[in-house]
């Protein structure tokens, strides 16, 4: 493929993984998608509705992430979340730490986006603050103190730290097979399970489940196969364009949100390049902007008071520095890694959970001792 082909692929990657992404965020703005908000919903209701389109949205992304690797569309060894390293302290820690840090924020990193296209000033101030955190634990000041502690935990794995792999290795079946087997299982027990709840057979569910997790799926495609060349001119080997890793990539927002600030603040250095993850993120703005003003829901909204200021200050920060080190946020590694099975993912989906839990309870404690 010669230079101009090149470009040319990464222009079709790019509109591609827009126009996915004002998709996703239009229907986050109008099923109030929201894995903070789910959480919240169970602890302070007991009402599982939202939790269940998030479960759905994982099965229909597990299912199509496997389903895409049996078709030979996709290498699950060639995406982000695949490594032989199992970072388990990194994800355990830098999970909790985000689920804490979005119950403070009034969202995760997505939901973040979702509200300033809704009109939230608040949300933009939370998204410049995790923005600023994810790049300091990229490569600044934090960064060197996630690499001298959490990142030194790991168990290394002859194969990829997958579900697959370790399955397949028990079983002696291929990993794909295992992968497969594995992405019916679950993929079909947590789609039922949803479709179980008594009112959650309603169009805005089915449509935050169905299509959240559709866009996921897409945006595997967009990436691992449109976006594959399989020998860069430049390079003479093979690539995955306008990703920031140099591998597939599906969706996260936490750093996305670091180079998005990044490109937009040395827009006139040349080296800096759109990527999916930065389109993405005026992507998921933009649809939800669209949204809201098509059903006159856009609002604009700011800090209530300097506690609430303080508290999404602090939210932000601790999305930013957790977010990086579980290498992702509640899509990043609750939908795209958990679509994976990547033994990772679990560790930190699991870790946000309890964060998120943790900071509910301590909003609840808070306000019980104000009274």
């Amino acid at each position: 493929m010669e230079i101009s082909g090149i470009n040319s692929l990464t222009t079709q990657v790019l509109w591609t993984g827009f126009i996915l992404s004002v998709i996703f965020g239009a229907i986050s703005q109008r099923t109030h998608f929201c894995t903070m908000g789910a959480v919240s919903d169970i602890v302070n209701m007991g009402d599982w509705t939202r939790m269940r389109m998030w479960g759905m949205a994982i099965g229909v992304a597990m299912i199509g992430f496997f389903g895409m690797a049996a078709a030979g569309l996709i290498d699950p060894a060639k995406t982000l979340y695949a490594s032989n390293r199992f970072i388990w302290l990194s994800a355990l820690v830098g999970g909790a730490i985000f689920g804490f840090g979005m119950v403070l924020s009034s969202g995760c990193g997505s939901k973040t986006l979702v509200r300033i296209g809704g009109g939230s000033l608040k949300s933009l101030v939370v998204f410049a603050v995790m923005g600023i955190a994810a790049f300091a634990t990229l490569k600044g000041i934090t960064a060197v103190v996630r690499v001298a502690t959490v990142d030194r935990v790991a168990v290394d794995f002859p194969s990829n730290a997958a579900l697959p792999n370790w399955l397949g290795g028990v079983m002696g079946v291929a990993p794909a097979a295992a992968g497969l087997g594995l992405a019916l299982l679950i993929g079909s027990s947590l789609i039922v399970w949803a479709l179980c709840g008594r009112d959650f057979r309603r169009f805005d569910n089915l449509l935050a489940g169905l299509g959240i997790g559709a866009v996921v799926v897409a945006m595997w495609w967009v990436s691992a196969k449109l976006g594959y060349a399989a020998e860069h001119p430049e390079t003479l080997q093979e690539a995955f364009i306008a990703t920031n890793s140099g591998r597939a990539e599906a969706m996260s927002f936490v750093s996305p949100v670091a180079y998005t600030l990044d490109w937009v603040m040395f827009f006139s250095d040349k080296s800096k390049v759109l990527t999916l993850g930065i389109v993405s993120v005026f992507g998921v703005v933009a649809g939800s902007a669209l949204y809201a003003l098509l059903s006159r829901n856009f609002r604009w909204e700011g800090f209530r008071d300097a506690q609430d200021t303080g508290n999404h200050l602090v939210g932000a920060t601790l999305m930013g520095v957790g977010g990086v080190a579980a290498m992702g946020c509640t899509i990043g590694q609750g939908l795209s890694g958990i679509s994976t099975l990547s033994a990772t993912s679990f560790v930190a989906l699991a870790a946000i959970l309890a964060g998120g839990v943790t900071g509910l309870k301590f909003q609840i404690w808070r306000l019980e001792r104000s009274l």
